[in-house]
């Protein structure tokens, strides 16, 4: 007899999600990571749930703007070239992906998804009494080019006729909204139905706890493989095994290396993001501002300013960049004024894909593994609907939202 009816490898905020839906249903779980609940990637994000972020990184600009996006010194996006070269089947998908037809596809995948993220989200909040961490002043992005905000039109009314609510705002408007930026204003929308956490690590923890108190047990423990014993799921660590009826892989860019899972020849690649903590200017902002040209958000939260974004294409064992923690620090101070040292840097790495959609369903060939990884910029925003998904899997139950297109199975180019 299995020991549990669902282990969950990955403790960040999708494999917390669904250990507390699975936990709500009545299912005996178990979460298994060798880390603190919440203290990896899902801690260091901008903080925004992002309903509005359908539009992919792929995108028809990348293919133009490519050289002068990987080269430039003021480029929210680099690469690390050995990493390009050690893993060429990646990037020729992701640049096949950032045609237009595979670009809308995904937006349109990417949207409906996030149309039920805060039916994933909302109960779990409700259910860790974590309302006072929640912040509902929408998002802002500006653009302070005239090229850029004619850049983002079309961008803009994709959004729209995908049902992303936003509302143009004057520059003057922006300002008052926000006067603590000091940069000029081209373009400037408010997305009114966002919202942002004011410390995601601490989301997390509130759910863990909660899930903790229905009765899931927690391993702390590193999972290296999973393996069919007869009826049973084991899940093997370097210091013992666990059986369970089914197994979720929820270890995010990491989910790679847990043998077994069906995970090895998918294209499971990383992005990496790094963020800057100032911890006495919070009051910079009043909500999540993003600064499209720049590639940043600038997020009011509990432990200050945040500074979060741009993307880094490398591996999970290169070494931290420091050129792209500077770059964050030296257009922070274009966007906001004059800002002291840092006090706190971090490197995290996003699990993504090549068509920046994540892997949400049964492994290829059994229902007893349940891919649930691959959530690019957008875990936390997809963390709470991932988990309600996959609850559904464990039970056998079929999602009342057609996630085919997510499968270990698409073709990801």
């Amino acid at each position: 007899m299995s020991d549990f009816d669902l282990a969950i490898v990955g403790a960040g905020i999708v494999g917390v999600s669904a250990a507390l839906w699975a936990a709500k249903r009545g299912q005996k779980v178990v979460l298994i990571d060798p880390m603190p609940p919440g203290s990896g990637t899902s801690s260091g994000n901008a903080c925004t749930v992002a309903t509005y972020g359908c539009l992919p990184v792929n995108d028809p600009s990348v293919l133009v703007g490519l050289p002068r996006l990987v080269l430039g010194g003021d480029s929210p996006l680099s690469m690390r070239w050995s990493y390009a070269l050690r893993n060429p089947g990646w990037m020729l998908r992701f640049l096949a992906n950032c045609r237009s037809g595979p670009s809308q596809r995904i937006a349109t995948q990417l949207a409906e998804l996030l149309a039920n993220a805060d039916a994933g989200l909302n109960p779990l909040i409700e259910e860790a009494g974590a309302e006072d961490l929640i912040v509902a002043r929408g998002q802002i992005t500006i653009w302070s080019t005239e090229k850029a905000a004619e850049g983002a039109e079309a961008g803009l009314q994709r959004r729209r006729d995908l049902g992303v609510e936003w509302a143009e705002l004057t520059p003057e408007e922006a300002r008052k909204s926000e006067p603590g930026l000091t940069l000029s204003i081209a373009r400037a929308v408010h997305f009114p139905l966002a919202r942002h956490i004011r410390d995601p690590e601490i989301l997390v923890q509130r759910f863990h706890r909660r899930f903790e108190a229905l009765g899931g047990e927690t391993l702390t423990q590193k999972a290296h493989s999973v393996e069919q014993i007869g009826s049973d799921m084991v899940i093997n660590s370097g210091v013992g095994a666990v059986s369970a009826r089914r197994v979720v892989i929820a270890a995010g860019a990491f989910s790679r290396g847990i043998k077994g899972a069906g995970i090895c020849k998918l294209p499971l690649g990383t992005e990496r993001g790094y963020h800057v903590v100032y911890e006495s200017e919070a009051d910079r902002v009043t909500r999540p501002v993003g600064w499209a040209e720049g590639g940043f958000y600038a997020v009011p939260m509990a432990k200050g300013l945040r500074l979060a974004g741009t993307v880094e294409i490398a591996g999970l064992d290169a070494s931290s960049n420091p050129e792209r923690l500077a770059y964050l620090q030296r257009r922070g101070a274009e966007m906001l004024g004059d800002l002291p040292l840092p006090t706190g840097t971090w490197l995290g790495y996003r699990p993504t894909m090549p068509d920046s959609l994540p892997v949400i369903g049964y492994a290829p060939g059994t229902d007893r593994i349940i891919h649930a990884f691959g959530h690019q910029h957008l875990g936390l925003t997809l963390g709470g609907i991932t988990g309600r998904l996959v609850a559904d899997l464990a039970e056998g139950r079929q999602p009342n939202m057609d996630i085919s297109g997510l499968s270990a199975g698409r073709r990801f180019s």
